[in-house]
């Protein structure tokens, strides 16, 4: 008898373990379809391309970006179409992880966890293309009307890629205040009312915060810096009705 309860732990454990890996290969597939999908078309050079449009329109007439690696014209387009593929893909990694989860959660954690886990991929997103389409074509614009006549800009394209992709990530990270304010709040970690009282220095926290991520131009600081305050608002307002949404039965009887 002993040993049939000892063992049902065990079994319970390893059928956590199988599912587990189950999702972890289904992620995987999913990333690598939208890979081969990319690479078939638009293919590498075409997606690189759309992602150095905004470099390649502040440069002067007649100027290119150039590749000082060797194998460099073909392994930054790989890393792009790879990176591009496992955001398309995002939100079926997402479900997989949801659908891991979700059976050994309770119903007011599943409204917890769900809208969470959505909304944060949604504003990492929208933070990355409000990063392409509204600041990089500004930044260097920016920048270049400060270049010396006397100095040919040719940027590198690994330069490029790393510089885009740490500021796509800065942007989509900073994207996330919103659920940082309705967790803080929902966890019973920090007050509404507080988060309220602190406005004025997370606005300055804000500014210091645009400040160290971004280059040190006055573009990329206020449209960092200025979105960072909305959301922050926007975090305020939907917090108190996330709360509601999700309470337990027991708390909203009591």
């Amino acid at each position: 008898m002993t040993d049939t309860n000892s063992q049902e732990p065990l079994d319970s454990f390893m059928s956590h373990l199988v599912e587990l890996r189950d999702r972890l290969v289904k992620a995987c597939i999913g990333i690598a379809v939208v890979c081969i999908a990319l690479f078939t078309w638009p293919g590498p050079s075409k997606i690189y391309d759309f992602l150095a449009q905004p470099m390649v329109a502040a440069l002067p007439v007649g100027a290119k970006m150039i590749a000082t690696g060797v194998i460099s014209p073909f392994l930054v387009p790989m890393k792009v179409t790879l990176l591009l593929a496992f955001m398309l893909a995002l939100p079926w990694v997402l479900y997989q992880a949801w659908a891991f989860v979700a059976p050994g959660l309770y119903a007011h954690e599943k409204r917890l966890v769900a809208p969470l886990v959505i909304s944060s991929s949604v504003l990492f997103l929208s933070g990355v293309a409000f990063c392409y389409f509204f600041v990089f074509g500004r930044v260097f614009k920016f920048i270049g009307e400060f270049a010396p006549t006397s100095i040919t800009v040719s940027p590198d394209i690994e330069n490029y890629l790393d510089f885009i992709m740490s500021m796509c990530l800065a942007f989509g990270v900073t994207f996330e205040v919103p659920i940082i304010v309705v967790v803080l709040v929902r966890m019973g970690i920090v007050p509404i009312e507080k988060l309220r009282a602190i406005r004025s220095y997370v606005i300055v926290g804000a500014f210091v915060i645009a400040a160290i991520v971004t280059p040190p131009d006055l573009v990329s600081q206020i449209s960092l810096a200025v979105p960072m305050c909305l959301l922050y608002e926007l975090g305020l307002l939907v917090a108190p009705i996330f709360v509601r949404a999700t309470q337990a039965p027991e708390q909203t009887e009591s």
